[in-house]
């Protein structure tokens, strides 16, 4: 017995196709009207928020600009720099910034005579560019930290490191800087900055560090303080 044929979809009737491609006909006429229409951005935006419904808008708080806040830790230290490069030989001094520090390192070659606590004509003329640097901060100047060290070849490393500090003491004070603000350490040959066994090395750990520490100062005022010519 022949098996029954499946029942196929029942077809759509020709007026639906026909009423369908008008109706795209149509939409598409009315995008090429709009788009050739000069475009009305309110009225876009309510055909919009027809659809999506009116977004809620927040009041916009006023925002205070305040100028930025600067350690003006770097800013020092190329003043610094330019200032002391201008008197000693690149191999008599380093500066740094170290964590909140600026570092005036001192070798003692070229800052005291030899064997001796006493400054040379050279380290006195930096050390007043130094003071003048220090005094034109004012009130953003911290504390200042002033380190003896000596190499482990010198005879009585102890006195001598605390002799070379105070003496570097005794001269910024002597230049109107703030003796409050200045405290005096001696590590003889306890904290050496090269640990390698050579013998210009070993000379160089003979020093005293300067350490400066500012407190936060905005830029703007070290900008007019620069045009005033403090520094």
């Amino acid at each position: 017995m022949a098996k029954k044929k499946k029942e196929e979809c029942p077809s759509v009737p020709a007026w639906i196709i026909s009423f369908s491609d008008l109706m795209s006909l149509l939409l598409t006429f009315f995008i090429l009207l709009y788009s050739m229409s000069v475009l009305d951005i309110k009225k876009l935006m309510k055909f919009l928020w027809y659809f999506q419904g009116e977004p809620k808008f927040e009041a916009i708080k006023a925002v205070q600009v305040i100028p930025p806040i600067s350690l003006m830790r770097e800013d020092m230290a190329k003043l610094l720099r330019e200032r002391v490069d201008r008197i000693l030989p690149p191999h008599a001094f380093q500066i740094a910034v170290i964590e909140d520090y600026i570092i005036v390192r001192l070798f003692n070659d070229v800052t005291f005579k030899e064997n001796s606590a006493q400054l040379t004509d050279k380290a006195k003329n930096a050390l007043k560019s130094v003071a003048t640097v220090l005094q034109s901060l004012d009130s953003s100047l911290g504390e200042i930290l002033i380190e003896g060290h000596a190499n482990r070849e010198e005879k009585d490393p102890w006195t001598l490191s605390e002799k070379r500090a105070l003496k570097v003491a005794e001269f910024l004070i002597s230049q109107g800087v703030d003796p409050k603000k200045i405290s005096v350490t001696a590590y003889g040959d306890t904290k050496p900055l090269y640990t390698w066994n050579h013998p210009l090395l070993i000379r160089r750990n003979s020093r005293v560090e300067i350490k400066i520490k500012l407190k936060q100062i905005r830029k703007d005022v070290l900008e007019n303080k620069k045009e005033k010519g403090f520094f």
